[in-house]
This record gives structure tokens, C-alpha cells and sequence, in this order.
């Protein structure tokens, strides 16, 4: 099949810009044949530089701006462009995906996909009734779902009350090539001074945001210092990442004293260097669906701490890749991190489990071989031989 006789799969999402969600779509664009399937991405709002993370020239980014003309302007746009470019597929995302769903319907749109990837900090475990409802009311215009993790999955049936026919699960994918373990360490990283030949670092990756609970991570960090003077002078703290809470996370690391012995950089184009510098990842999220920086330092050789929510439990192997908590508990993680880093067997063991299942279960082809398989059985078209 040729290029320009491929199926067209329309991507509607709220933002593309750095986020795990966006990092997927472009790695999936990126990834697919071009005689395999065309692509579109159309953003309910806007998009920024990350764009030009996708490869393909003949991918256009649409930036519908809803918030600004309001959503039936949006509507009726989507409708008109559903109307001029004749997708074969449209793969909604998220809850602001929805709005898509009727104009695509209304525009002779037969095949809709619509994926769930996460939790909001305001419905952290989909408890709300306005997203259910919305979810319920655009139900009949979706021919399938697609969840990135089984508890994802167990919320569409039990809630929302989706046929487990009409759902496939998922997992993301890591590029296991670019997040690969380091070989030796890299100098130039972290600021003069912050990082020497055996200190030990502790590393983070995320928005900062309320849902990410960095917070939770810092006190467990400054209580572990406290507890263990013997490990404190060799403990240092990585938090990469901008958000909306960053003075709030930078005003908590200065109020409980471990300024010197924490480095927060704001958003890094590096993150793959970085990972292969971590002795040890944390994420404290209060819920995720899949976790890409999980995947990530998982790949690059770096054991896991994370908590037990979403789908974080379904990444982490118990006592072989990393360990769990529960949201919130600085106790438990406080423990935790003593237990990793009192112990360099223990990080060198779970390191070879991350590595070793990152590889055998979240590469980045099983994860696009999924999507193409799911595509191409609702397009009814076949691989090209």
C-alpha cells in the first residue's frame, strides 16, 4: 500500500505538549510505517515546540483553541475538518477528546476509538459523577477503548459500565535504546559540587503538580537524613520537572533544611542522561495510569520506588524491580529509601529487573505493534506484504 492510499487516524487530544500521554502519541506517529497508516493530530486547545518531536512531515497539528471560541465553535470546526480530510479512524483522548465524538459521527466518521490514560488530581479515583456521565453519554459513538493499564480497564467496566469486548488494555512504551543503563558515570550532569563518586542520588521526574505529591518524596528525604546521620552526607535529591507548584516544592526543601542536598532544575531536555545518573527513582504519585518515567528509569537500569496507586503496581515487580507504598505513607517510604540506599546489592539486583522487564514487556514495538493490530482490524485493511 502507498503512502497516500494508507487509512487516515485522526488524534484528538487537549494539549501537545511535554507530557506522558503526548510522548506516546508521538512515539507511536513516529513509529508506524507510513504505507501503514497516515496521521492528524487536531489539539482541543494548543500545542507547543513538542511538536517537532514528530518525525513525518506529512503530519499536521491542528490547534483548536476551545477555550477561546468556545466549545460549539470547537464542534463545528471539528465537524468541517472531519467533513474535508475523511479520517478512516478517530482516536479520541481523554476526558476534552469527547467533544470530538459527535461532529466525527455526524461528518459519515464509522470507526471512533477513545483511549483513557490517567487520573486528575480533582477525581483521583473516578469517583465523580459528572465524568462517569460524560463518559456513559458519549459511549454509543465509540466503536472501541483503549486503556493503558488494567486499572483503567476495571474502571470502565465497573463504572462506567463498558462490555469488556470493546476494550483493549494497552501498556505504554519505553524506547529501551535511548533509556539504557550507563556504563560508567557521566560527568557534567548536576551542578559542581552536587554529586561525587559515592554519594548516592535519589531522582524524580514529573510535572510538578499536586497530583505528582513531590512533596511527599521531600519530607521522606529530609526525615531520612535525620534518621540515618551515617547515610546523610552522601544522600542527594534530583526533581526534574516545572509545574505549577515548583516555588511551593523549592519553599518546603528550603524550610525543612535540605537546600544543600537538593537540586531541582526546573524541566530537562537531558532525561535520559539523568536516569542513567540515578541510583534510585521515585514516584509518589497519588494516581497514575502508566507511568512513563517509571518505564523510563525502569529501561535505564534504575530501581523503582513508587506508590501503590493506578497503575504503578502493574509496572513494578514486588522485591525484583522495586518496591511499593501506599499514597502519602512518609514512613514507609522513609524506610524504603534507607533500605536502597544502606544496601548497593539491593540496588544492583532490582536494577537488573527493571532493566530486564522494561525490555521483555514494555518495549516500545509491542506497544505500537498493539495500536497498528487494533487500527488495521477496525479499518479492515491487511499489512502490506
Amino acid at each position: 500500500m502507498n503512502v497516500a492510499a494508507a487509512p487516515l487516524v485522526l488524534h484528538v487530544i487537549h494539549h501537545l505538549v511535554v507530557g506522558g500521554m503526548e510522548n506516546g502519541l508521538v512515539n507511536l506517529i513516529n513509529r508506524v510505517p507510513p504505507q501503514r497508516l497516515r496521521h492528524m493530530v487536531v489539539c482541543i486547545e494548543d500545542h507547543s515546540d513538542f511538536r517537532q518531536r514528530i518525525q513525518r512531515p506529512d503530519v499536521e497539528v491542528i490547534a483548536m483553541h476551545r477555550s477561546r471560541i468556545g466549545v460549539w465553535s470547537l464542534r463545528r470546526r471539528l465537524l468541517h475538518l472531519c467533513r474535508r480530510v475523511g479520517p478512516t479512524i478517530v482516536h479520541t483522548r481523554g476526558l476534552s477528546g469527547l467533544d470530538a465524538l459527535l461532529p466525527a459521527r455526524l461528518a459519515g466518521v464509522r470507526r471512533t476509538v477513545h483511549g483513557e490514560h490517567g487520573w486528575d488530581v480533582s477525581d483521583l479515583h473516578g469517583q465523580s459523577w459528572k465524568p462517569v456521565l460524560l463518559r456513559r453519554l458519549h459511549a454509543p459513538l465509540v466503536s472501541h477503548y483503549v486503556t493503558v493499564s488494567k486499572d483503567l480497564q476495571r474502571y470502565l467496566l465497573e463504572r462506567v459500565g463498558i462490555s469488556q469486548r470493546r476494550i483493549t488494555q494497552i501498556y505504554n512504551g519505553v524506547d529501551t535504546e535511548l533509556f539504557r543503563p550507563r556504563v560508567e558515570r557521566t560527568k557534567g550532569l548536576f551542578p559542581d559540587g552536587f554529586a561525587g563518586p559515592d554519594t548516592i542520588v535519589i531522582g524524580t521526574v514529573g510535572r510538578i503538580q499536586a497530583v505528582k505529591d513531590q512533596a511527599t518524596l521531600v519530607r521522606a528525604f529530609a526525615e531520612l537524613g535525620r534518621q540515618r546521620p551515617d547515610l546523610e552526607p552522601r544522600l542527594r535529591l534530583a526533581v526534574v520537572g516545572d509545574g505549577p507548584l515548583l516555588q511551593d516544592l523549592r519553599d518546603l526543601v528550603a524550610a525543612l533544611g535540605v537546600a544543600h542536598r537538593v537540586w531541582m532544575p526546573g524541566a530537562a531536555s537531558n532525561v535520559a542522561d539523568l536516569m542513567r545518573r540515578f541510583d534510585l527513582f521515585v514516584l509518589p504519585s497519588l494516581n497514575e495510569g502508566i507511568s512513563n518515567t517509571i518505564l523510563e528509569a525502569m529501561a535505564s537500569g534504575v530501581p523503582v520506588v513508587a506508590s501503590a496507586a493506578g497503575g504503578n503496581p502493574e509496572l513494578v515487580d514486588e522485591g525484583r524491580s522495586g518496591r511499593l507504598f501506599a499514597p502519602q505513607d512518609v514512613p514507609t517510604l522513609t524506610r524504603l529509601l534507607a533500605d536502597y540506599a544502606s544496601d548497593a546489592g539491593l540496588r544492583q539486583r532490582h536494577a537488573r529487573g527493571a532493566r530486564d522487564a522494561a525490555v521483555q514487556r514494555f518495549g516500545l514495538d509491542a506497544m505500537v505493534g498493539h495500536y497498528l493490530t487494533l487500527y488495521e482490524q477496525l479499518a479492515g485493511t491487511t499489512p502490506a506484504a
